[in-house]
């Protein structure tokens, strides 16, 4: 179970700007009492993505693309379909995984399950910003606002180092996400053609 965890941790992690700057308290209180109402408006969300992975050993950046589905109070769906197909879907207390047609399911109930379910839901809706496990901190880089978290959790901080989510301008929803693990490897993740609160059909949620 502890190495399923790994795994999709490893599968979910960050690619880092430079050129930020931080935003000052006044920009703070301001973009995060936006976020904050706006993220609570959200019942459904639904976008493709496309991850990009560097990893040391690796010669190449590993690219992936899939859909991601998640529907409030805690359903969440993941599915990679290209180059592989590799599916987490959160719901009912549970994670199922279905690993190219290998399925198992786990109870998602346990402190490490809901904060992997947390921090992958809060990546994706902005709750995040909330979230009593991570320090944050706030930048600004060519028009688009970041929020960085860093895991307050000694367990967490094994895996990540740092959470970025990026959100353009006049936007309510995470445009990419951004994570650094500890081992140093980085993914960038971009979401497009996203939908908000619009009806999710009930094989998002099916492996």
């Amino acid at each position: 179970m502890k190495s399923n965890i790994i795994a999709f941790l490893l599968l979910f992690a960050g690619l880092f700007t430079s050129a930020q700057t931080k935003m000052n308290a006044a920009e703070i209180r301001q973009f995060t009492a936006k976020m904050s109402a706006e993220s609570k408006k959200i019942k459904t969300l639904q976008a493709n993505f496309v991850q990009t992975k560097k990893m040391d050993f690796l010669n190449k950046d590993l690219v992936t693309s899939g859909q991601m589905a998640l529907q409030a109070p805690g359903m969440l769906s993941w599915k990679y379909t290209k180059p592989y197909q590799y599916s987490v879907i959160f719901k009912n207390g549970k994670m199922h995984i279905n690993d190219q047609g290998k399925k198992s399911t786990f109870d998602a109930k346990s402190r490490n399950f809901e904060k992997l379910n947390r921090l992958i839901i809060g990546s994706a809706n902005g709750n995040l910003l909330n979230d009593p496990d991570f320090n944050a901190s706030y930048y600004k880089n060519a028009g688009t606002n970041i929020a960085r978290f860093t895991p307050k959790s000694a367990q967490l901080l094994k895996y990540i180092k740092q959470v970025d989510l990026h959100f353009a301008p006049n936007q309510s929803v995470v445009t990419q996400v951004n994570m650094l693990e500890a081992s140093g490897d980085t993914t960038n993740i971009v979401f497009k053609n996203t939908k908000v609160n619009a009806p999710v059909p009930a094989a998002a949620f099916s492996l």
